[in-house]
């Protein structure tokens, strides 16, 4: 089974995404903010992050950055989930090393189809 480590500050959406990830036979994991991401990161590589930009400690461009320094790093598919929507932040995340890049609110069907653009389904 495949894992997926969700991170985001807000506990409503992490709980919405591994609801939804769930029902897609991924393993998850949940972190409030990039520091602990990366730190479960190190400790147990995903293959894939759902990651929101906006987090208190460490911002998810930040953690995008260090986790791509990371041995093993090189190998999470990394989909952006943010409110951040114009073509600066899309396109830091892209050049950072984001895979894709999907807009909150989101739904099962737009996490389905973008994880399967990926390969992860």
């Amino acid at each position: 089974m495949k894992s997926c480590l969700i991170v985001d500050d807000s506990k409503v959406i992490r709980m919405v995404a591994k609801k939804i990830l769930r029902e897609l036979s991924f393993d998850t994991d949940e972190a409030e903010d990039g520091q602990r991401a990366l730190d479960i990161c190190k400790a147990n590589m995903p293959d894939a992050v759902l990651l929101d930009w906006n987090m208190p400690v460490m911002n998810g461009i930040e953690f995008l950055k260090e986790l791509r320094k990371l041995p093993g790093g090189d190998h999470p598919v990394v989909v952006f989930c943010t409110t951040e929507n114009d073509i600066d932040h899309i396109q830091a995340a892209i050049t950072a090393g984001a895979n894709e890049y999907i807009m909150k609110p989101f739904d099962s069907e737009i996490l389905q189809t973008k994880f399967s653009q990926v390969g992860l389904l």
